[in-house]
């Protein structure tokens, strides 16, 4: 699913709203999780899941078609950690 589908279930699913008003409502969720990550904070969401940040250092890597040496720096990537109550819902309640 992409976002613009997100914004038209959401829409079908309530036909007193204007889609573009979901539609603004969905980006500044997304973008406050994503300023929130900038800033280094975790973003927990009770029953789906959590999202933070997570550091890979900085390495040598290779270049695959000449197999030289390349430096790739250090980045910061994101992570997500699902809830419990998504991954019974995912695994019918089967949960080990």
């Amino acid at each position: 699913m992409i976002k613009s589908e997100l914004v038209a279930r959401i829409a079908a699913q309530n036909p007193h709203l204007y889609q573009r008003d979901i539609e603004n409502i969905v980006n500044t969720i997304l973008g406050t999780v994503v300023d929130a990550m900038k800033s280094g904070d975790r973003v927990e969401l009770r029953g789906f899941g959590a999202f933070s940040v997570k550091s890979r250092p900085a390495r040598t890597g290779r270049n695959p078609r000449t197999g030289e040496k390349v430096p790739v720096s250090e980045k910061f990537v994101p992570f997500f950690k699902t809830g419990k109550e998504m991954r019974e819902r995912l695994n019918d309640g089967k949960v080990s």
